[in-house]
């Protein structure tokens, strides 16, 4: 949109290019497609959304399949709220459990079960399975470097210093 400016201030903004415009609307309608696609696909094989998935996986990768409510959300990227939410669903389910932090009175570690485990063994397959073909096959070997270059310097950037930053998972 290259409308002209309703103030001062505003005649020093640099409205994207045609190009610029084109690219950044092609970035959002395939990372919304993406995000969609798998999330039906975990939904279809597992009953759980994206969001509960990439809470398993991050317990999975955890030591000893566990981590700290307030680590958890910073690893999700999603205010603590949310977090507890997700987890509560988990927990019914049967896949993760959350333990009190003997350190510290108000702090709770989610924790896998072997029943999270066994979902992750059996969810996993299929969504790599439409990972690859939604993104890695549809790319060369130079293209999948790139994005993962481009995707690297984005993340990097927006990476904030959590010093007075308003981080979600500090909500």
């Amino acid at each position: 949109m290259n409308t002209a400016p309703a103030s001062a201030n505003e005649t020093e903004t640099r409205w994207l290019t045609s190009e610029e415009q084109r690219i950044w609307r092609s970035y959002l309608h395939a990372t919304t497609l993406l995000e969609d696609h798998l999330d039906r696909q975990l939904q279809r094989d597992a009953g759980m959304p994206h969001i509960s998935y990439g809470l398993l996986v991050g317990l999975a990768e955890a030591p000893g399949g566990r981590l700290r409510m307030t680590e958890l959300a910073m690893k999700a990227k999603i205010t603590r709220s949310r977090l507890s939410h997700a987890i509560a669903r988990l927990e019914k389910n049967g896949w993760v459990r959350r333990e009190d932090c003997p350190s510290d009175k108000r702090g709770q570690f989610a924790v896998l079960t072997q029943q999270g485990h066994e979902v992750l063994d059996r969810t996993a397959p299929g969504h790599v399975t439409a990972v690859r073909q939604a993104v890695f096959e549809r790319l060369t070997p130079e293209q999948q470097q790139a994005l993962g270059e481009i995707m690297q310097i984005v993340a990097e950037g927006l990476q904030p210093d959590e010093a007075g930053a308003d981080l979600p998972w500090l909500r």
